[in-house]
């Protein structure tokens, strides 16, 4: 009997149990099926993350000082200790291009004319090269000791009238204050410029680290005290009275201004040469070095509970990356025991087949079927039910991924790699448990299966 030929009688067969060889099927289908779709999840959200990443931001190194052994992403457990005169003598290193501070702004809502809204966060203090020129849909990069600012299309869009470049916005700080800036750019997108923000979708105001986050931090006492320090003046608002609140708040500002090297950082930008491995390497050691030295003022408060972590946007994103693995392993195990059931259940049917087909099989054998032609009539039944199973699996997978991904907005990404191997698992399956029900099948003796009832 030729290989056609006993794919045309294993087809016969399986079309004559249709529910019963669907149901055998099921159980690969549905790991198949879950392998495929996270798998494309996982590649679509990946690439969907690295894909923010642009040439200019590669060069950019992320630090913040923490516990050694705190766990967790970017900013975790982060203390504010770095100066501004630090910031000054690292982006005078010759390794460095430039070196800024990163600092979130506790705000409370955000003015444009009569209009206000909502706004706790969201309001970001950092260097105009934050905000690079290829993000910028129009305007410009604020500049250092300005009161200027650029937003994202949300937060611009966040009002009846559209914020436009040129208009003036009020800002509302945690605890009162009020800070006005001149719109002077709009970025292309709502995601977030690096992973110290997260890249997700959301209103973002950028405005330059002084006057505005120094005058913030004169305020809260983030100055020489450094991590927990006591400086500065009571919350703004707690005051006896609106005039002697506002006084305070002019002085409060003047002598944060005045005193800005001694405002403290939460996180530090420091920016290499090129994207070239070795430059950003050097640029990473050149600010650890100095930071850890005693010429910096972060240094007294680094040591055994503090530490400084220095690392790209490719490093910090390697992490997700792993936690993605880690799940799509969690799920290809969980796929893995459903494929276990799935390929027994084609064993069990084959070995009931087998059973029926009991006279059938002693009549191909009395008319000279050979016991291969038996074993190669019931092993390519197992395999087309195997094969069906992972064919319909994968493209249920190939489905369920384009949807997910549709839905939450991610590039779509198919890892044919793993179409390739699901495939391969059906027939693998197939073969599997079809082995033991295809031999004993071949070696039913033709004289008993003829008497067979």
């Amino acid at each position: 009997m030729n290989l056609l030929e006993s794919l045309r009688l294993s087809w016969r067969s399986i079309r004559g149990h249709k529910l019963r060889s669907a149901l055998t099927t099921l159980g690969i289908v549905i790991g198949i099926a879950a392998v495929i779709a996270f798998v494309t999840l996982g590649a679509s959200l990946q690439a969907g993350i690295v894909g923010d990443i642009s040439p200019d931001d590669q060069r950019n190194i992320y630090g913040w000082a923490a516990d050694p052994d705190t766990e967790g992403g970017p900013l975790a457990g982060a203390q504010p200790v770095v100066s501004g005169d630090d910031l000054e003598s690292i982006e005078g290193l010759e390794a460095v291009d430039a070196a800024y501070g990163y600092a979130p702004i506790q705000s409370q809502a955000v003015s444009s004319g009569d209009e206000q809204v909502a706004q706790g966060d969201g309001v970001i203090a950092t260097g105009p090269s934050y905000v690079r020129e290829d993000t910028l849909r129009e305007g410009r990069q604020f500049e250092p000791g300005e009161r200027e600012a650029v937003l994202n299309p949300a937060a611009a869009g966040q009002f009846e009238e559209n914020v436009s470049v040129g208009d003036e916005i009020t800002i509302t700080i945690l605890g009162g204050q009020q800070a006005t800036a001149e719109v002077v750019g709009i970025t292309d997108s709502n995601e977030g410029l690096s992973p110290f923000e997260g890249f997700e979708a959301s209103p973002r105001i950028y405005v330059p680290t002084d006057p505005y986050y120094v005058e913030q931090a004169g305020a809260a006492g983030l100055g020489d005290e450094g991590p927990g320090g006591t400086g500065g003046s009571e919350d703004v608002g707690d005051g006896a009275g609106e005039d002697a609140a506002e006084a305070d708040d002019a002085d409060q500002a003047a002598q944060a201004q005045a005193d800005g090297g001694d405002a403290r950082f939460i996180a530090v930008v420091v920016e290499a040469p090129s994207a070239d491995e070795d430059d950003v390497d050097a640029a990473r050691e050149a600010a650890v070095d100095y930071l850890e030295s005693d010429d910096s003022d972060a240094s007294e408060f680094l040591g055994e509970e503090l530490a400084m972590t220095f690392q790209t946007s490719a490093e910090l994103l390697q992490q997700l990356e792993d936690v993605l693995d880690l799940l799509q392993n969690f799920i290809v195990g969980i796929a893995a025991i459903s494929l276990l059931v799935g390929s027994i259940g084609i064993a069990n049917i084959m070995l009931v087949s087998v059973t029926e087909r009991t006279r059938e099989i002693g009549i191909m054998k009395a008319v000279g079927a050979q016991n291969r032609d038996v074993l190669g009539l019931f092993l390519a039944e197992a395999v087309i039910l195997g094969v069906v199973g992972a064919v319909l699996g994968t493209a249920l997978g190939l489905a369920a991924g384009y949807l997910g991904a549709w839905y939450i907005d991610l590039p779509l990404v198919y890892p044919l790699e793993y179409v390739a191997l699901a495939i391969a698992v059906g027939v693998l399956v197939g073969i599997l448990s079809g082995l033991y029900p295809a031999w004993r099948a071949a070696r039913t003796d033709p004289i008993d299966a003829l008497r067979y009832e």
